[in-house]
């Protein structure tokens, strides 16, 4: 198994984030406040103040997409 260490992330996950000092293959991959796994967003602080402003981001993208239809004025008569 090979790991690409330009697309490799790091990040602790603490009350005190620090800076994680790794190397592979002589260099050092990015070291990240937060990033996006298996559709939620992991931080270094455990807060999901990020995830809960993405969720209503797609949320508020979606309803503005359909935003046509709720706003149709229905006539029955």
């Amino acid at each position: 198994m090979e790991i690409n260490v330009g697309n490799t992330r790091v990040t602790t996950i603490s009350r005190t984030p620090s800076i994680i000092q790794l190397t592979i293959d002589k260099k050092q991959p990015e070291n990240v406040d937060y990033f996006n796994y298996l559709g939620s967003i992991v931080t270094n602080d455990a807060s999901c103040t990020y995830e809960i402003k993405s969720w209503i981001s797609r949320a508020k993208t979606a309803f503005n997409k359909k935003r046509a239809l709720f706003a149709r004025n229905l006539d029955v008569n």
